[in-house]
């Protein structure tokens, strides 16, 4: 039974965006459209090359942010209030998903590469506001993105969790390694599996698999 690998967590570390909501919402979509308008207005380049930066500093850094902070000095603030400035309308509630965040024991916190304002937004738009001790964005980790170590180290001292009692819920592969060499427990939240020693468990249906939990 899967229960048993998580009878030791008292706290439930939630990614948002592509882990709150399946991808299929394509919430994203947006925000990377308005992250590629951000690099043309910004750096002075046209659409392709606009692009690829985007995704070269996603690749090289973590996130688009971070390549452009580390590369150009790109003040954060402004860029996270505008690329996160976009329309929820699409984005159902799910009361499933809320009774069983709601049932779990403990503490439960999202820690997302977007800035807490917007998180609150998708949590708003998803029914699941007011059911998370805490809400950390990337402005509490000073900047620094996920799957950095360092930025996970900043949230938990924070936050004042033991990773060694603690579960992280994620959707990008890459921002389950540290919390794994940590001492959580990992799962793996997307449409497909991967193997890798930094992944315990995986699940395409997030309430499902926490129902389990329960």
């Amino acid at each position: 039974m899967v229960k048993q690998h998580f009878d030791h967590v008292t706290t439930w570390v939630f990614d948002l965006d592509n882990t709150l909501y399946p991808p299929k919402h394509r919430l994203f979509d947006q925000i990377e459209v308005r992250m590629t308008a951000w690099v043309m207005q910004a750096l002075g380049v046209g659409k392709t090359e606009a692009d690829r930066l985007r995704q070269h500093y996603w690749d090289s850094y973590g996130t688009t942010l971070a390549g452009l902070m580390r590369e150009h000095n790109i003040d954060p603030a402004p860029y996270l209030t505008d690329v996160h400035d976009i329309d929820f309308s699409g984005l159902p509630r799910d009361p499933e998903l809320a009774d069983a965040i709601r049932a779990l024991p403990g503490r439960r916190i999202v820690y997302t590469n977007a800035c807490e304002p917007y998180a609150h937004r998708v949590l708003e738009a998803r029914g699941l506001n007011g059911l998370f001790d805490a809400v950390y964005g990337v402005e509490h980790a000073g900047f620094r993105p996920k799957p950095e170590r360092a930025a996970f180290e900043a949230i938990f001292a924070a936050d004042g969790l033991n990773p060694e009692t603690a579960a992280m819920f994620e959707d990008d592969p890459r921002n389950l390694a540290a919390p794994h060499e940590m001492g959580m427990k990992t799962v793996h939240v997307a449409p497909k599996p991967l193997k890798a020693r930094h992944i315990h468990h995986h699940t395409d249906d997030l309430a499902s698999f926490l129902a389990r939990l329960i």
